[in-house]
């Protein structure tokens, strides 16, 4: 059965321009991923995502507007925790969004649902973050409007019999809520293939230095086989993904399911590759957040100098090469995506934006790195985690000119202002900038060299 999605006018092309795939390669593509499920007539495969941040909200809303006509073949749900208010500067905002997109004010009149937002504007009304999902609202990104969503605000109801689960938690909440669901998978005789969205990481100092993903968190808390967890990630604004601008991810984990996956979650505008190296693609999805901020910084207190910018660029990509060559074997394979996420989260992502903020005063650290209408800033927790791992003596490496052993954390100078900054508070943002003009720093050129001309990779760090 094939449906026609809302907003579908003539032929293939939607109400906005964009081009829609014919029904039968969308059917063809849901009926090739039911069948590696085991799916009979009658029994839809049941697509959950959990957490309901800008790029979750936008993931579920994408393969809505893709496979929401296919409702005997497919459902798809969004979990997010119930009552969380929409204060009413962000109502009236809402309502100015709305009346300003003829299509979403005439839904929303269809839908008898015009009224509970002139209500919200005009303070009669406490709306609900989840209740606006439903009306395709994302509190943490109001100005982009979304289909309509399916939410489900009980945990259990969401997940206990969903066959694909995606993860849009941030990394610092994947490992609570996936104990929860754990719970409710207990009497499941398969286990369900889990995609995971998130960026962030945590440290583990004991028994060995090394590095736990989220992948790796929902795994120890579902016991859920690795071969049956993804992540899928790459340079993408959750806003400008739905507005159909052309972009591109990658899909890593097993063959068995990234490359129907892969097939399944490609559209159009928005490129799905494959790659069998999970944990280290996790990886670098946390490490470029950690020198976004930094960005954000540099370039609010140089009043966007282009050129101050570029010298922190050169040093941070030097910072980060290093450190890719100490957690993978073969760290030139992970140049281009790590390069192309680092350059588009510099450019407009959340992180940036965060360091922008900080350095001019307009945020401080004691709010916390959950920020209202920008969800979490995963990059703070990812400072944290990555100068802890990379300060262990256990990791000591030969320092070629000063022939003595060092901790790596020692070669990345920005990492180091960084955790002064956001974690132990020993120093104000102008910090970021002693990173930069410091007389006595090496070349950057040195530290690349240093990384590809000696021994440094350590296998432990992404130990399972």
């Amino acid at each position: 059965m094939g449906g026609a999605t809302e907003g579908l006018s003539d032929g293939n092309v939607l109400l906005n321009g964009s081009i829609q795939g014919t029904n039968g390669s969308l059917e063809e593509k849901v009926d090739e991923i039911r069948r590696l499920f085991g799916k009979s007539d009658g029994d839809p495969l049941r697509i959950v995502a959990v957490g309901a941040g800008a790029w979750g909200s936008v993931f579920a809303a994408m393969l809505q507007d893709a496979y929401g006509g296919y409702r005997d073949k497919v459902h798809i749900r969004i979990w997010r925790r119930a009552g969380r208010s929409v204060d009413r500067a962000t109502a009236e905002h809402l309502f100015e969004v709305i009346n300003s997109r003829e299509d979403v004010l005439r839904r929303l009149i269809r839908r008898c649902a015009y009224l509970k937002y002139v209500e919200g504007r005009l303070g009669d009304r406490i709306l609900l973050a989840d209740e606006i999902l439903k009306d395709g609202f994302c509190l943490n990104m109001i100005d982009t409007p979304l289909c309509p969503l399916k939410v489900v605000t009980n945990l259990q109801e969401a997940v206990w019999d969903a066959d694909i689960v995606i993860n849009g938690l941030p990394s610092t909440e994947t490992r609570e809520v996936f104990q929860e669901i754990s719970r409710y998978w207990k009497e499941r005789i398969t286990p369900p293939v889990v995609i995971s969205l998130a960026k962030g990481i945590e440290a583990e100092l004991e028994p060995e230095p090394r590095i736990v993903t989220p992948t790796q968190m929902i795994n120890r808390a579902t016991g859920i086989p690795m071969e049956n967890i993804l992540y899928l990630g790459g340079p993408n604004i959750a806003s400008e993904i739905y507005n159909k601008e052309y972009a591109n991810a990658r899909i890593c984990g097993a063959e068995k399911w990234r490359k129907p996956l892969a097939r399944f979650l490609r559209q159009p505008h928005f490129i799905v590759w494959d790659n069998g190296d999970l944990v280290t693609h996790e990886v670098m999805g946390g490490l470029k957040n950690v020198y976004a901020i930094g960005a954000g910084m540099v370039g609010a207190l140089t009043n966007e100098s282009a050129t101050s910018k570029s010298v922190y660029f050169a040093h941070c990509t030097s910072e980060m090469i290093f450190i890719t060559h100490l957690l993978a074997e073969e760290p030139e394979r992970l140049a281009g995506p790590l390069l192309a996420d680092t350059y588009v989260t510099l450019l407009k992502g959340r992180n940036a934006w965060y360091g922008q903020k900080l350095a001019k005063g307009e945020i401080n650290l004691d709010m916390g790195d959950s920020i209202k209408g920008k969800g979490m800033i995963q990059g703070v927790s990812a400072v944290k985690a990555f100068y802890e791992l990379l300060s262990q003596a256990r990791l000591n490496i030969l320092h070629p000119s000063e022939k003595k052993q060092i901790a790596p954390v020692e070669l990345c100078p920005i990492l180091q202002k960084l955790y002064k900054i956001l974690i132990v508070r020993e120093m104000a943002s102008e910090g970021i900038l002693q990173a930069l003009r410091d007389e006595t720093m090496n070349d950057p050129r040195e530290r690349i060299e240093i990384a590809q001309s000696h021994a440094i990779y350590r296998p432990s760090l992404l130990t399972n």
